[in-house]
């Protein structure tokens, strides 16, 4: 008897804080890396000319459970990938505001001019 998933394995749709749709996914089975990805379909020429050191490409393939991430090697088994292809997103929102140093309401143990030891 085997067991289903736990879950589809599959790349989910996300909503970045710049407001891109992206996708999210754990590719690998041993040292996974967490891949967001663009959600915009890319030829496979497109996504190697965008890629950089730290930019990867990945090769989609579209499942019954939805889209599936995979590593982009697929040049290497043959010439022209059919399959979409997707890019490391860029995110391009501003960071956050830093938060305001914590005041302690704790009123000092001695009175003003008076120095502590």
């Amino acid at each position: 008897m085997t067991r289903p998933p736990s879950s589809s394995g599959g790349a989910r749709r996300v909503r970045c804080r710049c407001g891109r749709t992206v996708l999210r996914q754990l590719v690998g089975h041993r040292a996974a890396l967490d891949v967001t990805a663009d959600a915009d379909p890319l030829t496979a020429g497109q996504a190697a000319a965008l890629r950089e050191p730290n930019r990867l490409d990945w090769c989609v393939r579209t499942t019954g459970g939805g889209p599936v991430l995979m590593w982009a090697d697929c040049h290497r088994r043959r010439a022209d990938c059919d399959r979409p292809h997707v890019i490391d997103h860029q995110c391009t929102a501003t960071a956050p505001p830093a938060r305001p140093a914590r005041r302690t309401r704790k009123p000092p143990p001695v009175p003003d001019g008076q120095l502590t030891l």
